[in-house]
């Protein structure tokens, strides 16, 4: 399948609702994977799971859409990229039905999984159909557009999704999609023209199953390893051999083979290289607070889920902004939009390390918006600065990479966060703990002390709860602190980039 394919399906307006298809396609998919975010602690409390087991619905849909993302290249050569779009639509809203009638985390986990492999595709397809639909110089024009409705979603799910948990349940945030769903199958069905396919292409068989091995023995021991002490774990020290034979295999393969998997070749252009790195610090950064935040404003301060659905919001309400700003500066040299993007999202870091116990709804919702608007000023500059030098035949397989990296940098960063908080929490518990006694000054105050005491059960819990509850902020903070360390770490790689041609 060549590029003109797309190119030659119209001109004008009709690669204008191509834009407007592929946009709502992966509106849809934004936002139920942000909406699920709004009700992790419901689901926590409904499925009697822990903070770490309920990252697992987040970070196993990741790394499921990881391991996809990369057959979407052969796939859409295998069966034409309308035909791929139709199916992948119609299978993710399927296993979206499906997560709303989990009972049983170990069924939410499997069907966050199908969600993740049968959604995967329809990222990287849909940037694959706007690069070759439109000419290079209208690459920046075209991407912010598609960014624009991409954040819509996470603007729009998870405020109505935090209003349908608050007043329903979190099943309802699931189900409330579907009707999006079926006018995304029925607009990708009329503008999506391309039938070409070439069945008679081969999947190498050998480099996709060494590398969806290693991806996700890796991300096992990721998200077990706090729970399992690490390396004094027989499971953990497996899972990491498994993981290191497998990407030494994928990585000898690809180097030997007539036609691998993934072509190693395109790892030559320089800025393509250097774009996976900046990619999957994006795709660490842009989902960690949609993590973190949820579970601690419920669990400390005690914020509903509706309000939860509005804060994250705003965090979309800010990637509106920016994507608006960007689509103006349309001449701005990309390094310098990731130079504002990574900037911004480290100062948001510092901001939210500043949180406390008393944190206002407001000092949220503004940290949020302010770290959304410089979220948007990644995309588009990545994605021009990433393919803009590469030859069009090889965008296929160039956004399944550059998707499957971004993927593994929100699992990775996301389990390593929560890590963090679990075990920081846990020190900090134990050390806490030590200080407490009769004869410690807060017992003076008898409000304090009518709420927590020493000496009865009640009081014991009490105060057990509310060390708890200091002992997780600063497991948050130090996380944020983290989160801002690493945006900043990143910054120095961009005047390594060269500036991609017009």
């Amino acid at each position: 399948m060549t590029a003109a394919t797309i190119t030659d399906q119209g001109s004008g307006a009709q690669r204008y609702w191509i834009l407007a298809t592929v946009t709502l396609a992966t509106m849809l998919f934004a936002m139920t994977v942000t909406i699920s975010y709004v009700v992790l602690p419901q689901m926590q409390g409904s499925l009697s799971a822990t903070q770490d087991q309920i990252a697992w619905t987040v970070t196993f849909n990741l790394v499921a859409t990881a391991v996809g993302t990369p057959a979407s290249g052969w796939l859409a050569n295998r069966f034409g990229r309308r035909a791929l779009m139709i199916w992948c639509v119609s299978g993710f809203s399927f296993a979206s039905l499906l997560c709303g009638t989990a009972t049983t985390l170990e069924e939410l986990i499997l069907y966050r999984v199908l969600q993740g492999i049968l959604g995967a595709p329809i990222t990287p397809l849909s940037q694959a159909i706007i690069l070759s639909s439109f000419e290079r110089r209208q690459h920046t024009l075209a991407t912010a557009v598609w960014g624009i409705g991409v954040v819509c979603g996470p603007i729009v799910g998870p405020t109505i999704g935090g209003f349908v948990a608050e007043a329903y349940n979190w099943r309802w945030v699931f189900f409330m999609t579907f009707p999006i769903c079926v006018v995304s199958v029925f607009t990708v069905f009329v503008f999506i023209t391309d039938r070409e396919r070439n069945p008679g292409i081969r999947l190498d068989w050998t480099g996709f199953l060494a590398l969806s091995i290693a991806v996700a023995s890796f991300q096992l021991m990721i998200d077990r390893g706090e729970r399992l002490d690490w390396f004094d774990s027989r499971e953990i020290i497996l899972e990491a051999c498994l993981a290191g034979v497998c990407l030494y295999l994928f990585a000898v393969h690809s180097l030997t083979a007539h036609r691998p998997f993934l072509d190693p070749k395109l790892l030559l252009d320089r800025n393509f290289a250097i774009g996976l790195f900046f990619a999957f610090a994006f795709g660490g950064l842009a989902f960690v607070p949609m993590v973190l935040l949820p579970t601690m404003l419920q669990d400390l301060q005690g914020f509903p889920d509706s309000i939860i659905g509005i804060v994250l919001a705003s965090r979309g309400l800010g990637s509106m902004v920016g994507s608006v700003a960007l689509a103006v500066l349309t001449r701005l040299d990309p390094r310098v939009g990731l130079v504002i993007g990574f900037g911004s999202q480290s100062i948001s870091g510092l901001m939210m390390a500043q949180f406390d116990m008393n944190v206002s709804m407001f000092e949220v919702m503004w940290t949020s918006a302010f770290q959304g608007f410089g979220n948007s000023f990644l995309w588009a500059p990545l994605t021009v600065i990433a393919f803009g030098t590469l030859p069009t035949a090889k965008l296929g397989e160039a956004t399944a990479i550059f998707h499957l990296i971004r993927n593994l940098g929100s699992a990775i960063v996301i389990s390593v966060c929560v890590g963090v908080v679990i075990h920081v929490t846990g020190v900090n518990y134990s050390v806490l703990s030590e200080h407490l006694s009769l004869f410690n000054e807060a017992f003076s105050v008898s409000a304090i002390r009518g709420a927590w005491t020493l000496e009865t059960t009640t009081g014991l819990a009490r105060l057990s709860d509310e060390v708890e509850r200091q002992a997780s902020m600063i497991g948050y903070i130090n996380a944020f602190y983290l989160f801002s360390a690493f945006a900043a770490s990143v910054i120095p790689f961009i005047p390594f980039l060269k500036k991609p041609p017009n």
